[in-house]
């Protein structure tokens, strides 16, 4: 069925269809029209599931961390300061093997306050044991919240879906909404290996003394290392219910270009429009599409970059005293002792600044016209 769909309502029927049996959040724009379309399901009996009201993010974590400690499904979503509040649980969510899914609409951190678009935040979690996983459109919402619960519980991990706060999250654009009976071919209900059991009482995530700590942590990297694998077994059973797919990330008019623009989320979307006008104008330049941010497609990047002249990355977000992140990532997937293109790197649209067809116009021309970067970071599009 079609339907006309805000980004946010995308992740909203995505987790109804899933049927999930516990969901808690804590409202902060622009995460909340999900929540509230949710508890809606819940008052309505639209879903036969409980939404636990909290008095701020940390608890909601805490409450999915308990529900799917239990064995239920459970989903969250936040955003911004309710992410960095939620910090200290996410580390316990995913040391516990614990498949929970979150939708994170990506917002500027503040001071100054700002509720617009900024990566930072979801970014600044990326050593807390999460798969992130960057959508384009209120389409791929929709199906990358299906796909992350398959996912999750595959690998007994937690997923991150992330969207452009407001680019996305508030925009209305037709979607194809599954019917239940796909959904449930596509996703059967949760089997978890590890719950609690009244009959057979124990506690989880105690004390982990030196002998067994690192063996753990060991554990969740090999977790890690089974994503990729499972994340295309998902992909292929998604791709044979519903006819669609998106890969770890997605190559644009890349097999002869030169330079290659590498961008995530909405502004993909301009970039496709920008790779249309310069090809049209015989300019040899491609686009990298990044879909998955942990784990990170080292060896698919190296396959699509690898073969570049110069790689421009375009970063909606900063590490202070460092670089744009993705940029950062990239730089190290290049590098592994043998010759590999400079990568240039490109900071913009940081607290919802638009980043335009002209923004990425110029990007493209400066990285053309230099043989090397002049900065780690070149900030675009300044007052």
């Amino acid at each position: 069925m079609k339907a006309v769909l805000e980004g946010s309502h995308a992740v909203s029927e995505a987790v109804r269809m899933a049927r999930v049996a516990v969901m808690s959040a804590y409202p902060i724009t622009p995460q909340t029209h999900i929540v509230e379309a949710l508890s809606e399901y819940c008052a309505d009996g639209t879903m036969d599931a409980r939404f636990i009201c909290v008095e701020s993010e940390h608890s909601a974590m805490a409450a999915v961390i308990g529900a799917a400690s239990g064995g239920v499904r459970t989903f969250t979503a936040t955003s911004s300061h309710g992410l960095a509040l939620m910090h200290e649980l996410l580390h316990w969510a995913s040391a516990a093997r614990l498949p929970i899914v979150m939708a994170e609409v990506n917002r500027a951190l503040g001071p100054g306050w700002n509720i617009w678009m900024d990566q930072t935040d979801s970014l600044a979690q990326r050593d807390t044991g999460w798969i992130q996983l960057y959508c384009e459109d209120g389409q791929e919402a929709l199906d990358t919240t299906l796909q992350a619960f398959r996912l999750a519980e595959a690998v007994n991990l937690p997923v991150m879906v992330v969207l452009d706060a407001f680019f996305l999250s508030h925009t209305y654009e037709p979607v194809d909404v599954p019917d239940q009976a796909a959904v449930d071919r596509f996703l059967p209900p949760l089997d978890p290996r590890i719950k609690l059991d009244y009959g057979d009482i124990c506690a989880m995530s105690q004390m982990a003394p030196p002998g067994v700590y690192m063996e753990m942590r060991r554990d969740i990297q090999k977790g890690f290392e089974r994503v990729p694998g499972a994340f295309a077994e998902t992909e292929a059973a998604f791709a044979d219910v519903f006819g669609r797919g998106y890969g770890v990330m997605e190559a644009v008019a890349c097999d002869d270009a030169e330079t290659i623009l590498v961008l995530t989320g909405t502004a993909a979307g301009t970039g496709r429009q920008v790779i249309d006008a310069l090809r049209a104008e015989g300019e040899k330049v491609g686009m990298l599409k990044l879909k998955m941010f942990r784990p990170f497609p080292v060896r698919e990047i190296r396959s699509v970059l690898g073969g570049a002249q110069k790689v421009a990355v375009v970063d909606r977000n900063f590490s202070f005293g460092a670089s744009g992140i993705f940029a950062q990532e990239i730089r190290a997937a290049l590098y592994n002792g043998k010759s590999h293109p400079p990568v240039f790197g490109y900071i913009a649209g940081l607290g919802g600044r638009d980043v335009t067809v002209d923004t990425l116009e110029t990007i493209y021309r400066m990285t053309r016209e230099r043989e090397t970067p002049e900065a780690e970071s070149v900030w675009v599009g300044l007052n």
